[in-house]
């Protein structure tokens, strides 16, 4: 079980959502100054781009596919007009509750005079563009992702041309699974799976799970979250690296969990999903992946308590905490590389610190064991509700100083880091020497 480990990473994708809303201009009259002009062409546009991303909202809603691919520029190449077929024709089976987009026109870019594959047009327009979606059930809110557009504009009309022309701008598409292919659907009391043809056996595996994960979270954290939750299942290295982002190392991770956004007024997390790495979890056994599932599964329940910042230890060793409650293993035996190190005499000199976490970390088994152990520890000192209380306060605090680590500690275990360091040490002989 060491190397599931290292599987185990979270990850929190944050997308600023910026509302604008869309200013009416006096009509355009004779005699008007050239900035007049130029203010009534940019309000024209403007309008014009609108509506059309408001028609191509509409069609996904209704499940028009003619008018959906009315919106692609006519003389674009074969290859984006089948892309976005395909996106079409691939949402077919995925259950949304919104689908809608939003236009920044403060957020435009100048695309050049000849982007890449686009044709030349009357007029070339590159605003910020988001999209907005909610899976139905799973969702509260939608989530947002930014789409890099760029639209064209042919005599009086306006179509889509590309959505990777800005992409040397640094402004790229986000692509979700029905990017990458039809999309299949299986849904469960707690949430659905979502994956494509050719991955039904293992779809099924993870919904098999998917309500005892929820269950066995919400039994620790408790229910103050949303308990529903969507997991994807990409089937390669390309589609999982578009869903993760660039950031992580796809052979080094079995899941991430996912959000856009945090509301920290009301704890809530928007956004939220799980992806799992089809280069790893295939061939995890059941045990492994029901560890894997419960461990995402608590990064999901306890994003809206997280604060960026905050000790991996405790956010990555609670989640294995959960992630292993009741899989009847024994410390020695889910903690293998840390049991032969306190065997051989060497005990842990300080917490793992949050490198050690980092996919490619010369350690990273040793760091998630150790933090493992050291939430285990904590349980058996101040209980599973005092944990669970200590991850509220301490994971509150995002990135804190030490002084301000210690109060908390001081308060909720009666201990600082010095004493909680000597704890753990203590537990790890009596319990691994």
């Amino acid at each position: 079980m060491a190397r599931y480990r290292a599987w185990l990473v979270a990850a929190v994708a944050v997308a600023l959502i910026v509302g604008l809303a869309l200013v009416s201009q006096s009509p355009a009259r004779s005699g008007m100054s050239d900035g007049a002009a130029a203010a009534s062409s940019n309000d024209a546009r403007q309008r014009a781009v609108t509506e059309l991303l408001r028609r191509r909202s509409d069609a996904v809603a209704h499940r028009d596919r003619d008018a959906f691919l009315a919106t692609v520029d006519p003389q674009a190449d074969d290859a984006f007009r089948a892309a976005q077929a395909g996106v079409f024709d691939n949402l077919a089976d995925v259950p949304l509750d919104s689908w809608s987009y939003r236009l920044d026109p403060a957020g435009v870019l100048d695309p050049g005079s000849s982007p890449t594959g686009v044709r030349t047009a009357s007029e070339l327009w590159a605003p910020g563009v988001e999209l907005d979606y909610a899976l139905a059930g799973v969702d509260t809110a939608p989530t947002t992702r930014q789409m890099g557009y760029l639209f064209a504009r042919r005599g009086h009309d306006w179509y889509l041309a590309s959505d990777t022309a800005l992409e040397s701008h640094g402004r790229r598409t986000w692509r979700g699974p029905w990017d990458f292919g039809p999309c299949q659907v299986l849904r469960t009391a707690s949430g659905m799976v979502i994956s494509h043809p050719g991955n039904d056996a293992m779809a099924h595996r993870v919904a098999g799970e998917l309500d005892a994960a929820v269950a066995a979270v919400s039994e620790v954290w408790g229910g103050e979250w949303s308990r529903h939750l969507a997991v994807l299942l990409p089937t390669d290295v390309a589609e999982t690296q578009a869903l993760i982002g660039s950031e992580f190392a796809v052979d080094g991770i079995a899941g991430v969990a996912l959000s856009d956004r945090v509301d920290p007024a009301t704890h809530t997390a928007f956004g939220q999903r799980v992806v799992l790495n089809p280069k790893s979890t295939g061939a995890l056994s059941a045990a492994a992946l029901r560890v894997v599932l419960r461990h995402e599964t608590t990064h999901v329940a306890a994003r809206g308590s997280t604060v960026d910042g905050a000790p991996m230890w405790l956010l990555e060793g609670f989640a294995d905490y959960v992630g292993y409650r009741d899989s009847g293993l024994a410390v020695p035996r889910a903690a293998p590389d840390l049991a032969a190190a306190v065997r051989s005499g060497v005990l842990p000199t300080a917490l793992p610190g949050d490198g050690d976490f980092h996919s490619g970390a010369s350690k990273i088994d040793l760091a998630y064991e150790q933090a493992w152990t050291v939430n285990v520890y904590l349980a058996g000192r101040v209980g599973e509700h005092g944990l669970v209380e200590l991850y509220r306060r301490l994971a509150g605090l995002g990135r804190a100083a030490d002084a301000d680590v210690d109060t908390v500690l001081r308060e909720s275990v009666g201990t600082d880091r010095a004493g909680l360091l000597a704890g753990w040490r203590e537990y790890l002989g009596q319990t691994l020497g």
